[in-house]
C-alpha cells in the first residue's frame, strides 16, 4: 500500500511539473508571435517605399531633382523609379510588376491597362505634353532641316513602333508626309527614346526623332556629345496628341503613399519643374 501512494505521489508530482512546462512553452509561442508581427510592421524603420513605373524621357527629371524633392517632403516614403518605354513598361505590369504608379508617355498604354483593370481608372490624370523632334549630330553636314528632309541621311534612329510611343510618333509623322517606306529601309529601331538619342549624340546615326525635352536633357549635361534639333512636328502631322498619363497601379499596397506622389506631381512646384525640363502642362 505503500508503494502504491508513493508511486501516486510520484506521479502527481510529475503530471505538475509537465503542466507548468506545458504553459511556459505556450506563453513562448505567443510572445514569438507578437514579435515577428512587429518586426513586419516596422520593416525598413517604418518606412513606406514606392516603385514608379515611368517613361524613359521622364528619368532625368525624376532621378535628379523631383523624387529627391518628394522624399524630402515626405520623410516616411521612400520612391525608387523603373524606367522604360511605355510599352515595355505596360508589359511588365501585366506580367506583375510590383509597381505602385505607371507613368506612360502615351494615353494608349495606360488606357489599356485600365481596361484591364490593372489600373485604378480614377487616378488617372493626363498631366503632361510633349513635341516630337527632329534631331541631328550638332556638326552634320547633311543639310537637313525638316522631317522631309530626313531621307537625306544614310542612318536613321526612331523608336521601335511596335513598343516605344517616340517610335510611334514618328512612324504616324513620317507615313503622313509619305517617306516612312524610304525610311524604314535606314531605319535602326531603339528600345526606348533614350537608346535613340544616344545613337544621333554618338554620330552612328544621321537623323533621329525623339521627344523634345530628351533633345533639351543631351544639350545641357555637359558632355561634347551633343545633338541640334532641326524641327519639330506640327500639329498637322499628327493625329495623336503626345501626352502623359499617370496613374495608381491597382495591385499597390501602398496606394495612399502612391497617391500622395501622384498629388505631389501636380503641385506647381512639381509643374515648374517639369517645365524647366521642357514639358507643357496639360490643361
Amino acid at each position: 500500500m505503500r508503494n502504491m501512494k508513493f508511486a501516486k505521489r510520484i506521479g502527481a508530482v510529475v503530471l505538475a511539473v509537465c503542466m507548468v512546462l506545458s504553459c511556459a512553452g505556450c506563453g513562448g509561442s505567443s510572445n514569438k508571435g507578437a514579435s515577428e508581427e512587429t518586426t513586419e510592421v516596422t520593416t525598413e524603420g517604418g518606412n513606406s517605399k514606392i516603385l514608379v513605373a515611368a517613361a524613359a524621357s521622364l528619368q532625368a527629371t525624376f532621378d535628379n531633382e523631383l523624387i529627391p524633392l518628394f522624399e524630402k517632403e515626405n520623410p516616411e516614403i521612400t520612391v525608387e523609379g523603373t524606367y522604360a518605354s511605355s510599352g515595355d513598361l505596360q508589359q511588365q505590369i501585366e506580367s506583375g510588376l510590383d509597381a505602385d504608379v505607371f507613368f506612360s508617355a502615351a494615353t494608349s498604354n495606360m488606357d489599356t491597362l485600365a481596361e484591364e483593370k490593372l489600373i485604378d481608372e480614377d487616378t488617372v490624370v493626363d498631366l503632361l505634353k510633349n513635341n516630337i523632334v527632329l534631331i541631328t549630330p550638332k556638326d552634320s553636314k547633311l543639310g537637313i532641316k525638316s522631317f522631309k528632309d530626313i531621307t537625306k541621311a544614310d542612318t536613321i534612329a526612331i523608336g521601335d513602333p511596335e513598343s516605344v510611343p517616340a517610335g510611334k510618333y514618328a512612324k504616324e509623322i513620317l507615313t503622313n508626309l509619305g517617306v516612312y517606306n524610304e525610311v524604314e529601309k535606314k531605319a535602326s529601331l531603339g528600345a526606348s527614346v533614350t537608346e535613340v538619342l544616344s545613337w544621333v549624340a554618338e554620330g552612328s546615326a544621321d537623323a533621329g526623332i525623339v521627344y523634345a525635352t530628351d533633345a533639351q536633357t543631351e544639350n545641357t549635361n555637359g558632355d561634347d556629345k551633343e545633338v541640334e534639333v532641326v524641327a519639330t512636328a506640327e500639329d498637322s502631322m499628327m493625329q495623336t496628341p503626345v501626352v502623359y498619363p499617370v496613374g495608381v497601379v491597382s495591385a499597390s499596397t501602398h496606394k495612399d503613399e502612391a497617391k500622395a506622389f501622384e498629388d505631389f506631381l501636380q503641385t506647381d512646384e512639381a509643374k515648374a519643374i517639369l517645365e524647366k525640363a521642357g514639358f507643357t502642362i496639360n490643361k
